[in-house]
């Protein structure tokens, strides 16, 4: 993709699972990267096999002084910023059981983390005409059973991202969200036991496409969004899901035909 090649990317979250296939998708589209995230050893190694293009800073995004060492690190490896990906979050929810702490850890991390590097990003995104990718999440649009504190998180992500797509528009920088489907990663891995068949066939009846998403597919919209080709788009949210918020609650059956069934 045009314009990513010679550019800086910071990407919370990107020691493992979908930050880190972001990280190397990046890495192979020629873009610099900074992997701002607490698990020093899955960070650490990723970067060591990704090259000197890549650097690993400790980064927790619930501390302000965490956020601007990471930025300044950033400065000071690769003297630019072009593209903040916030990808970094918890899934720390309880539904209705959860504590007021747990609420305030969820929306500190999921929300105030992105919104506090972009906003310390600025001065820099500036400069390069740069774009912020938020995550957001398919939780972020539909009632969810046994759940709150996430879908709530993305849901205010998405207003987050409307507002920074305005407020940064005179600036030049573009922000989107993504919104990923069910996506193979460590928790469906563990919930499975590995098993990505029994996974897609549990996943197919809520997505079009009848399985679950690869993580270089919502690496590559995270790319394309950063490219030169999204130019013109700011403040959308484009949902990678394979289809699961088009086909609505009714999934993949015919609901009518089940209740002439039933009679």
């Amino acid at each position: 993709m045009k314009g990513l090649n010679g550019k800086v990317a910071i990407v919370t979250g990107g020691a493992t699972s979908i930050g880190a296939a972001v990280v190397e998708a990046l890495v192979g589209a020629g873009t610099k990267v900074v992997i701002a995230d607490i698990a020093v050893s899955s960070g650490e190694k990723l970067a060591k096999s990704l090259g000197d293009g890549v650097l690993f800073q400790k980064t927790d995004i619930s501390f302000d002084h965490d956020i601007k060492k990471c930025i300044d690190a950033t400065i000071q490896k690769f003297s630019r910023l072009d593209f903040v990906i916030n990808a970094a979050c918890t899934y720390l929810d309880n539904g209705m059981n959860s504590t007021r702490e747990e609420f305030l850890q969820s929306v500190n991390i999921n929300v105030a983390g992105g919104f506090v590097l972009t906003q310390k990003a600025w001065p820099y995104l500036k400069k390069t005409k740069g774009a912020v990718v938020n995550f957001s999440s398919i939780g972020a649009k539909v009632a969810q059973p046994g759940r709150c504190l996430y879908s709530m998180t993305k849901g205010a992500i998405h207003q987050l991202s409307r507002n920074e797509a305005l407020l940064l528009a005179k600036d030049g920088i573009r922000v989107n969200t993504v919104s990923p489907g069910w996506t193979w990663c460590t928790v469906l891995d563990e919930l499975s036991g590995g098993d990505k068949k029994a996974t897609d066939n549990i996943a197919s009846p809520f997505h079009m496409l009848g399985r679950v998403g690869k993580q270089k597919e919502i690496a590559d919209t995270v790319l394309f969004l950063c490219s030169d080709h999204a130019s013109f788009i700011t403040g959308a949210d484009i949902p990678v899901d394979g289809g699961y918020m088009a086909l609505g609650p009714e999934q993949q059956d015919d609901a009518l035909a089940k209740l002439a069934d039933a009679r």
